[in-house]
């Protein structure tokens, strides 16, 4: 009698059933996470533990309120344009380019507000900026010039 010889098979991995696993833990995984990243960002603004500011004569003092209005060196700006608080930004550095604008914005005031008035200082010329904060119990200054 004659046997036939098998010849031996060649072992196979197959990779589907590890695929399989790999997708259904993907997708687990992707149903799971969440993707908020910022939801624990709590600010409060703003506070500052800095010297005390000191009076110059030469600086203008620009003043946010809570509601967006302005007012340069105390004096009440009309209307809440840029272009408007530019011009008076001017009238107020009477042409020195090294005056500083110093930006006392309340602590409720829009963003916005804050951005127009560095936008005005650019237009009008006048790159050295600092903001006004409250710290323990008085105005400091804290920031610097660009």
């Amino acid at each position: 009698m004659r046997f036939s010889r098998r010849k031996p098979e060649e072992p196979e991995i197959n990779l589907i059933p590890f695929i399989d696993v790999l997708l259904v833990i993907l997708i687990f995984l992707m149903l799971t996470t969440t993707f908020s990243r910022f939801t624990e960002l709590q600010i409060n603004l703003p506070a500052a533990d800095a010297e005390k500011m000191r009076e110059r004569t030469g600086d203008i003092i620009v003043t946010v309120s809570g509601d967006g209005r302005y007012a340069v060196n105390r004096r009440a700006v009309d209307g809440r344009s840029v272009e408007r608080l530019s011009a008076e930004l001017e009238a107020a550095a009477l042409g020195r380019a090294d005056t500083v604008v110093i930006v006392s914005a309340d602590a409720m005031a829009a963003h916005q507000a804050v951005v127009n008035v560095l936008d005005a200082a650019r237009r009008a010329g006048l790159s050295r900026i600092t903001f006004a904060a409250q710290g323990s119990g008085s105005v400091s200054g804290s920031g610097s010039g660009r």
